[in-house]
């Protein structure tokens, strides 16, 4: 049953727990409670789950006055007779018991979600010390998203447990404090290449210079965190020199938005977000995706451009590793949102301290270092399925889209 509840009972006193499953239909709730109704009951607690057409209604109420037990019971039988509906009903004392300390959201993405790996997650959330209160599915397409309420644990330990198995159970797992805060207003910042784009920025320059092999080796080599993020971007630009400032344009309209990036960034404003890009990439692009997706916050690298040509420089302060934390956190202040709010998304090794400053960090298919260092990871190609993490479902994302803002 559910924490919530319309009254408060003792624990001493008297309450009778009633069962209904069978195929849904409407009205079964209205006359389950009219049938109670006739007995001077005050409802404790209800829970009410649909699937597949088969419905599971759960009435906590106290129990009727002296005498009248039995006539509820054979009345209530009788409706659901009526109905065609199976009941239980069962005595017992007071409310529910208490929640656990410690709670957490857990939530879990699986193309497919099997069997196997969901009884390896429960079983690990009881061998931490929490119990699964409800489960709820947040999505059944592009994968299939179920989120968990545990109680009796901390997250921190919770996330220990879960995350360092997803890889093995095949599955990709989120841990988050459940609470207050899920609702509140957030502040989402994304890296850009191979992130919130398909393309690495600076191999598409590199294409009209006629080097994109070679600045390909030393980009891969930097994203696996090989290489230093500073000296790789200026020996990669350094390439370009000499290329006609035109060629901005055409790297513009070759740019790919990964798939669901625009769903998500729609549905995060419609919630109140605000959400930005930080990239070692290049201005001349991000300043583009900043006007064309209504993001509130970009910055970036400014490749240097001097009588029309590309020098094969960048102007002004490198954005490495540490200055996509330094600019979470500088947006996180403009944005009045703690840090403990902010949802950080990348793929390299240069995303990683952002990654751990954010109180979310999701490695989007990113590499095994990055994987294996951020909060939790999605190794699905939809940008979107970051909603799942947040609790957000594709039901309401669809119904969002149904209607014009």
């Amino acid at each position: 049953m559910s924490a919530s509840q319309t009254s408060d009972v003792p624990t001493d006193v008297p309450t009778l727990l009633v069962k209904i499953f069978g195929k849904d239909r409407p009205g079964i709730t209205a006359g389950l409670f009219d049938t109670l109704a006739a007995y001077s009951v005050d409802v404790v607690d209800i829970e009410q789950v649909v699937t597949r057409g088969r419905i599971v209604l759960c009435a906590l109420v106290t129990h009727p006055p002296a005498g009248l037990e039995g006539d509820l019971r054979a009345t209530v039988h009788s409706w659901a007779d009526s109905m065609r509906l199976q009941t239980e009903i069962i005595s017992g004392r007071g409310d529910n018991r208490p929640r656990g300390h410690g709670r957490s959201l857990v939530t879990v993405l699986g193309h497919p979600l099997t069997a196997e790996s969901t009884a390896a997650i429960a079983a690990r959330i009881t061998g931490a010390g929490g119990n699964i209160d409800r489960i709820f599915r947040l999505a059944k397409y592009p994968v299939t998203a179920v989120e968990f309420a545990v109680s009796g644990t901390e997250p921190e330990k919770l996330r220990t447990a879960l995350v360092t198995e997803a890889a093995a159970l095949g599955v990709d797992i989120a841990v988050v404090a459940a609470g207050l805060h899920r609702r509140a207003q957030r502040l989402v910042v994304m890296d850009v290449d191979s992130t919130l784009i398909q393309d690495e920025v600076i191999e598409l320059f590199a294409a009209h210079a006629g080097c994109e092999a070679e600045v390909a080796e030393v980009t891969a080599a930097a994203m696996r965190g090989e290489l230093d993020f500073e000296q790789s971007l200026h020996a990669r630009v350094k390439l370009l020199a000499g290329l006609d400032a035109s060629v901005v344009d055409k790297v513009r309209s070759e740019v790919r938005l990964t798939p669901g990036a625009r769903t998500l960034i729609r549905t995060l404003k419609r919630l109140g977000f605000q959400v930005g890009v930080v990239s070692g990439g290049f201005t001349q692009v991000t300043d583009d995706l900043r006007e064309r997706l209504g993001l509130d916050f970009a910055q970036a690298n400014t490749l240097e451009i001097v009588d029309g040509k590309l020098t094969g420089r960048v102007i002004g302060e490198v954005v490495d590793r540490a200055g996509k934390a330094r600019l979470l956190r500088r947006f996180a202040a403009e944005a009045g949102v703690p840090i403990s709010q902010t949802v950080a998304i990348g793929d390299g090794a240069n995303d990683l301290d952002m990654l751990n400053a954010a109180g979310l960090g999701v490695a989007f298919n990113a590499k095994p270092v990055v994987r294996q260092a951020a909060h939790t990871a999605v190794n699905f190609p939809f940008l979107d399925t970051v909603l799942y993490l947040l609790g957000v479902t594709r039901e309401e994302v669809e119904a969002a889209d149904m209607h014009v803002d």
